[in-house]
């Protein structure tokens, strides 16, 4: 018989599956004003030209990934989906959704790309100046371990620094000091805030509301950001292990520069 997990996985997979049956064969996308009313695809909400993205489905260690063009029409409910009223994109990931290999959580995130979405980007903090901008907040947080990220520098194989939320408190970590930080203590579900990071001279600066929180040093020349809903849980930790089970965030403006 199989087990409630493969059952859990194989009904996501095929929620992704069914979704992309409905892409059009046409890779462009009408413009908002174009339309009667509401969005079909998050590129519609958020410029998503620099960016790849990462679905919790697929193959065990081998998720779902979608790139440009293809990004710019597609839409996976309720993984990745835009608002009806077009203002927010949002992500989730359930605890029994599908990995990456290096990691044990699932993830709906994108992940920052160059060359209109060609290739990976990944810069040095000792060169130039890196600058993500993201409005986000977080919705729901999976049962029984509260934990999700919301936005963060990647740097090699491990983050460097992220936006996470445990219960109502908002850290921002330092590697692998997870409380590195504490932003607020009384964070409420659907409170929207900027999430910012600057990285330069061999130092990441984070901001909460434009509000400088904490400058981690950082040297490292294969940086990148990442953006959407990291569920820092899984089956073996948080019940029921099921899609229902999840951490959501909803992202209305992102922006990555870099000089």
């Amino acid at each position: 018989m199989p087990s409630t997990r493969s059952i859990a996985l194989a009904g996501i997979t095929a929620a992704v599956s069914a979704a992309s049956l409905t892409l059009p064969a046409q890779a462009g996308t009408p413009a908002p004003h174009e339309r009667a009313s509401g969005c079909t695809y998050p590129s519609e909400v958020l410029d998503l030209t620099g960016w790849k993205l990462t679905l919790p489905t697929g193959e065990d260690e081998d998720p779902t990934e979608i790139t440009q063009p293809d990004l710019a029409t597609f839409s996976a409910a309720p993984w990745f989906r835009a608002d009806a009223d077009c203002d927010a994109v949002r992500f989730r990931a359930a605890v029994n959704g599908v990995t990456t290999g290096g990691s044990s959580y699932p993830r709906a995130e994108l992940r920052e790309m160059t060359d209109d979405g060609e290739d990976e980007a990944a810069w040095s903090t000792a060169d130039g100046t890196h600058t993500l901008v993201v409005r986000e907040a977080f919705m729901v947080r999976p049962e029984e371990r509260p934990y999700l990220v919301g936005a963060q520098v990647h740097g090699g194989d491990d983050d460097v620094t992220v936006f996470r939320l445990e219960g109502s408190s908002l850290y921002i970590t330092n590697g692998d000091d997870r409380h590195h930080h504490l932003v607020t203590d009384d964070y409420e579900l659907g409170t929207e805030f900027e999430a910012k990071f600057v990285a330069k001279d061999g130092e990441i600066n984070a901001y909460y509301n434009g509000r400088l929180q904490t400058t981690i040093p950082h040297d490292g020349a294969t940086n990148y950001f990442k953006a959407g809903a990291y569920t820092q849980a899984n089956c073996d930790n948080s019940e029921p292990c099921s899609d229902d089970n999840y951490g959501e965030v909803r992202i209305s403006r992102i922006k990555v520069t870099h000089s």
